[in-house]
């Protein structure tokens, strides 16, 4: 018998993009998970969700925020720039952008999620945030995960991601693993239904087939943990939801008709919903915020909004100008989406969206109330005995 078999178990399980209105919308699990919450977001993608999740810190604390940042001191390709006179054809030929990628994701060190997303040309301007698997320890540079934390105490676990398995082979290890006794606490981060949500958000039927799947694996992967302990914690998170598609805008369009100069005037990294811009010239900002608040898809965010969303970075690594896209619409100039890309479904808009609420459904009661995706921290630090409950409120 392993000296574990005594201890309750607690399994997590992180699916990606599956937000609180298609959860909700399906059921999904509401016979085994009664206690259910929407979480609201950070702004951003899964690259600044995710390590808030595991921190329970808020991108400007923890460092990781959109994967391209400002730093032409360290940049991995600085030695790009010794190619300034190559043509253009030849910098932004997909044959070159997939030796960069490879370069950057097999030489550089910048991991499995790497790709050539700016122009060739700027990529001496800019560092890669994601070089280390964040479900590890030492994973996310500026705080200490819970990975971190379970390391230090001495809690047996074990962490599934996409950086060794796909989805079905994590549910699989995960149950045998559990059925071996050689852990605790179990943490599964599922990838695959972000690609799958971003053509199919409103499609019913394949929406149902897809997440019965999902739900087969579960309630097995939960029926092992009960056969271990019949008290076993059960839960699920998401980092954000999945937004219906409606329009699209060319914002590189936009701002290139003006005529300034990169990267003499100004640096613009175009994500799918939203830009960011850094300023090198006194002629670059004005005419470049006239034009974006001239434009009824999106808005420049204030300083005082982004430091309350938790993205205000004092060094500006991540862009002297946020402009975010409203809810529906998509930039269609995007470095980070093959051409002709057309998702029905999105992320990315503001936390606020409906749309964007990512999910809490578990088998037991929260050690807090659930309101933040940030909570999900708490949850698992709780479960694996780092951090007694905060007392609650008596109820009426």
């Amino acid at each position: 018998m392993s000296h574990v078999d005594d201890l309750p178990i607690h399994v997590f399980v992180l699916i990606d993009a599956f937000g609180w209105e298609i959860a909700q919308r399906l059921g999904f699990l509401s016979d085994e998970l009664p206690y259910r919450a929407p979480l609201k977001t950070v702004l951003g993608y899964s690259s600044g969700a995710i390590p808030t999740m595991l921190t329970g810190r808020s991108p400007a604390e923890h460092g990781h925020w959109n994967l391209f940042y400002y730093d032409p001191e360290g940049s991995p390709f600085r030695w790009l720039r010794r190619f300034r006179d190559v043509p253009n054809w030849f910098l932004n030929h997909r044959v070159t952008r997939k030796v960069l990628k490879e370069l950057g994701r097999r030489v550089l060190g910048l991991g499995p999620l790497f790709d050539c997303a700016v122009s060739p040309r700027l990529l001496p301007y800019f560092n890669w945030v994601e070089k280390r698997n964040i479900f590890e320890p030492h994973g996310i540079r500026g705080a200490a995960s819970i990975f971190d934390r379970l390391a230090v105490a001495g809690v047996p676990y074990r962490a599934y991601s996409y950086h060794d398995s796909d989805d079905v082979e994590i549910l699989s290890r995960a149950r045998q693993d559990i059925e071996a006794g050689t852990a605790t606490l179990f943490f599964l981060y599922l990838s695959e239904v972000d690609a799958f949500l971003h053509h199919h958000v409103e499609d019913d039927g394949p929406l149902k087939e897809k997440f019965a799947v999902y739900e087969t694996g579960l309630r097995t992967l939960l029926a092992a943990a009960r056969q271990r302990d019949p008290g076993a914690g059960f839960t699920l998170f998401s980092d954000h939801g999945m937004a219906p598609v409606r329009r699209h805008h060319d914002l590189a369009r936009d701002i290139e008709a003006l005529g300034l100069r990169v990267p003499d005037d100004y640096l613009a990294v175009y994500d799918s919903t939203m830009a960011r811009f850094w300023f090198f010239s006194p002629e670059a900002r004005p005419p470049i915020v006239e034009r974006l608040g001239s434009l009824s898809c999106g808005r420049v965010l204030a300083d005082d909004e982004r430091q309350a969303l938790g993205i205000c970075f004092a060094d500006r690594r991540y862009g002297d100008l946020v402009f975010l896209l409203d809810p529906g619409w998509l930039v269609s100039s995007s470095d980070f989406n093959t051409r002709g890309w057309m998702p029905a479904g999105m992320h990315g808009y503001h936390p606020d969206d409906p749309h964007s609420d990512a999910i809490f459904l578990s088998n037991q009661e929260p050690p807090v109330p659930m309101r933040t995706i940030a909570d999900a921290y708490v949850c698992m630090a709780h479960a694996a005995g780092l951090l007694e409950p905060t007392p609650r409120a008596p109820r009426s």
